[in-house]
């Protein structure tokens, strides 16, 4: 599978991310996701999800959410997306605009992958309470749509669900 890197090249998917070649491409929620944890108001958002590659054995990623009402910009997550070559073991390595650094490992299952928490680091100045814990699961579902849950951990909470959103490819 070829993706364009600069609007005329195209270069082969590293061979190591055929496994993951559902993710790539841009999603976008047509309908709100529901966030929602014991220490803050519930809301709905909106989510654009970015996944490329430039031919290494990496895939580029954008997460981009927006609240649903006022399409105010919200959270913000960049990163990238490794395999352990010759197994189903992946590797998330994000930065998060709160401040927040992480790496999530799991696994890859058919279309799923179930990823959590590894390793944080924070700004000094970090809001509190403190992320503890993420876990992650990011699924293409059989009518095409992918969907991802996000549970959260802080330092007066336990893992608990956070955020639900279902999206549409749209390129």
């Amino acid at each position: 599978m070829a993706s364009p890197t600069n609007g005329t090249a195209a270069v082969e998917l590293n061979p190591v991310l055929l496994p993951l070649s559902w993710l790539l491409g841009t999603w976008g929620s047509d309908e709100p996701g529901e966030g929602t944890y014991p220490s803050i108001k519930p809301f709905r958002y909106t989510e654009k999800l970015h996944f490329s590659h430039v031919g290494q054995p990496v895939i580029n990623f954008m997460f981009n959410a927006f609240h649903a009402e006022s399409n105010k910009p919200l959270h913000r997550e960049c990163g990238f997306i490794r395999v352990q070559q010759g197994t189903n073991r992946v590797a998330f390595v994000i930065a998060q605009n709160s401040g927040l650094v992480e790496i999530e490992e799991g696994e890859l299952t058919g279309n799923q992958l179930k990823l959590q928490t590894q390793s944080l680091g924070r700004i000094s100045f970090a809001k509190e309470p403190h992320v503890q814990q993420i876990c992650r699961v990011l699924q293409l579902r059989p009518d095409g749509n992918l969907e991802q849950t996000v549970s959260m951990a802080t330092d007066n909470q336990s893992l608990t669900q956070h955020l639900h959103i279902t999206y549409s490819r749209s390129c």
